[in-house]
């Protein structure tokens, strides 16, 4: 009985360290690349980018989300999943600091190294919580994708204001966010030097699983991840443009974008405490795919609504993202198989989220208004509905197991 009680706080503390760890990571997941919207314009004058040009820097990121997040599984298989998860933090302080440097094509270099280090952490990271919290996976999900969220909505907001005042312009206000990074790699190396032995050892046991690859359900998450991932990226690239040429003024579309983003956040963690409430998580990924078949076809019917349309986009987004990540852990039976599932979800994901505003775009060049890009992505979420249907049922890849909640 002592022993109990010695180890209880023990197991407390780790537990501690290890969620405050899944959060310092989180808080580098989107900053430092959602915040080049605000500030591209200064970058294109100052760097004489042409619109292609500028579109492609944007773009850059979520393309190295698709081409890199399958590799990262056999990153960590070589380095164990904690020192990957440094040595890609590491990796993403360099490509910062790289963008931000006034040498001629480095901030081509940076931002593919920021693409790199994001996809192996965005892969990564829910193998983590697979490992360190498997029997609260939807709750640590929805907090790190509320608190990624939350730091995204303050780099959009404060990178403009630092860009104006600073004689470095863009590059300090794309620069300071290699702060955050230090300070994860500076508080992650205590635990890496205690924990990177263990854990590497932990993995050998499991080293074989299943192949979501090869697996009917492993697609059906994929499917889903990749869906979901549709609604968040055309709401992003669209939404203000859809409602200025609706008569909103700029500065409302863009108060009306800080909502969604706020929303969002609230939405995450609320859904990362209902996702256990039932016997599986059927309902609530219909549920909140049937918000974004609500919010596209609000957004091309009845326009006058916009705000209504714009919670109720924030509300399924929110939650689609906790599930979404959720399910690489609750669909696999060790943690190198959630990492193998999230890389090719992820990558899958990405890519459909690269081109969703894309292909937006090009219905509503050939239609002449946004009627048929909304109600065609209406569509594509009743699919999402289905195939969140598909996802949610109480299995594992490995076609007998039950998953820990």
């Amino acid at each position: 009985m002592p022993a109990a009680a010695r180890n209880t706080p023990d197991r407390t503390a780790r537990f501690g360290f290890a969620f405050i760890g899944v959060l310092l990571i989180a808080v580098n997941l989107r900053v430092s690349f959602v915040s080049v919207g605000p500030v591209l314009g200064n970058i294109s004058a100052d760097l004489e980018l042409s619109s292609a040009a500028a579109g492609f820097l944007t773009g850059l990121p979520l393309i190295a989300f698709a081409v890199f997040s399958p590799v990262a599984p056999g990153f960590a298989a070589r380095l164990g999943l904690d020192r990957a998860l440094w040595v890609s933090l590491l990796l993403l302080a360099a490509g910062i600091v790289l963008r931000s440097l006034p040498v001629p094509g480095f901030i081509w270099g940076g931002t593919a190294l920021i693409g790199l280090a994001i996809a192996f952490l965005n892969v990564l990271v829910p193998s983590l919580v697979k490992r360190d919290f498997p029997r609260r996976v939807s709750q640590v999900t929805g907090s790190y994708t509320a608190t990624q969220a939350a730091f995204a909505a303050v780099g959009a907001a404060v990178v403009v204001p630092v860009a104006q005042t600073s004689p470095a312009g863009w590059r300090l206000a794309l620069g300071i966010w290699v702060g955050l990074a230090l300070i994860a790699l500076a508080v992650l190396l205590p635990w890496l030097r205690r924990h990177g032995a263990a854990a590497a050892h932990a993995t050998a046991p499991q080293a074989r699983f299943r192949s979501p690859w090869a697996s009917a359900l492993g697609w059906q998450v994929t499917v889903f991840m990749g869906l979901q991932s549709i609604a968040f990226y055309v709401l992003m690239a669209w939404l203000p443009t859809i409602e200025q040429s609706r008569g909103v003024p700029a500065t409302t579309a863009g108060i009306h974008l800080s909502v969604f983003l706020l929303v969002s956040v609230f939405a995450s963690l609320a859904t990362g405490r209902i996702l256990h409430r039932g016997p599986d998580q059927r309902l609530v990924a219909f549920s909140t795919s049937a918000l974004m078949v609500v919010t596209f076809l609000g957004l091309a019917l009845a326009p006058g609504l916009i705000l209504l349309w714009v919670i109720l986009g924030a509300i399924g987004c929110g939650g689609l993202i906790v599930i979404a990540l959720s399910l690489f852990s609750l669909r696999t039976v060790n943690y190198p198989q959630a990492a193998s599932l999230s890389g090719m979800a992820q990558s899958f994901g990405y890519g459909l989220g690269a081109a969703g505003p894309v292909i937006f775009g090009g219905l509503r060049d050939v239609s002449g208004e946004w009627t048929l890009p909304l109600l065609a992505t209406a569509g594509v979420m009743a699919v999402l509905a289905g195939t969140g249907v598909l996802a949610g049922r109480d299995r594992v890849i490995s076609g007998t197991e039950r998953p820990g909640h």
